[in-house]
């Protein structure tokens, strides 16, 4: 089977076991894709580039609206009304991409979350008794995802589908060695040391 939208290589995960046989293939690269889904539910974001789409949302406030990860933005729109998206802001003096300079955490090279206003327009927000307050007034026109899979994650892709490619060798869930039975744990800590920095996280 071929690899869709994984965060590591057949070669990358025969190289980690010194496989040098085609034996097995299937079963690593079914391997491979599962554990790059498990990270994307994780982290709740997906590490590839997803392409060009259209999606709307709601602002956070008048100034500032949270967004899927975007690699770039085509146009950007608002809805005055809540009948149409009537409003076209201009990316060279209305918003800014954020974060700036795409570093997050110390983190180089990660995509913009985040839309501020920073010129005449204002997002618009209902008060909430207006039939329309839940309703989303931002259209976000661009590419979306990540444009590169991030070191970390590829190690992590590597880790895990290791394991979930060995896991076919531990009966339920138990492995056996010289020193007896035990029982493989649910979550590889140094996977989940690795992602976490990519995690998106949830205010209450």
């Amino acid at each position: 089977m071929a690899i869709t939208n994984g965060y590591a290589t057949l070669a990358d995960v025969k190289g980690a076991f010194r496989i040098t046989d085609n034996v097995d293939d299937a079963l690593i690269e079914l391997s491979i894709e599962s554990a790059s889904r498990e990270i994307d539910g994780y982290c709740e974001r997906v590490f590839y580039n997803a392409g060009t789409a259209t999606r709307v949302y709601i602002p956070t406030d008048t100034f500032y609206t949270e967004t899927d990860d975007i690699i770039s933005v085509t146009t950007l729109k608002t809805s005055s009304t809540g009948e149409s998206f009537d409003t076209t802001w201009s990316a060279s003096g209305d918003y800014q991409l954020e974060p700036l300079n795409g570093i997050s955490g110390g983190l180089i090279g990660h995509p913009a979350t985040r839309i501020r206003a920073i010129g005449s327009y204002l997002f618009p927000l209902w008060s909430p008794k207006n039939v329309n307050s839940h309703e989303a007034t931002v259209q976000v026109v661009g590419v979306f995802g990540w444009s590169a899979v991030p070191t970390a994650i590829r190690q992590a892709t590597i880790i895990q589908a290791s394991r979930l490619f060995k896991r076919l060798d531990t009966p339920l869930g138990i492995s056996y060695d010289e020193l007896g039975s035990l029982r493989v744990g649910r979550v590889d800590p140094d996977v989940e040391k690795l992602v976490m920095p990519f995690r998106k996280v949830r205010m209450a």
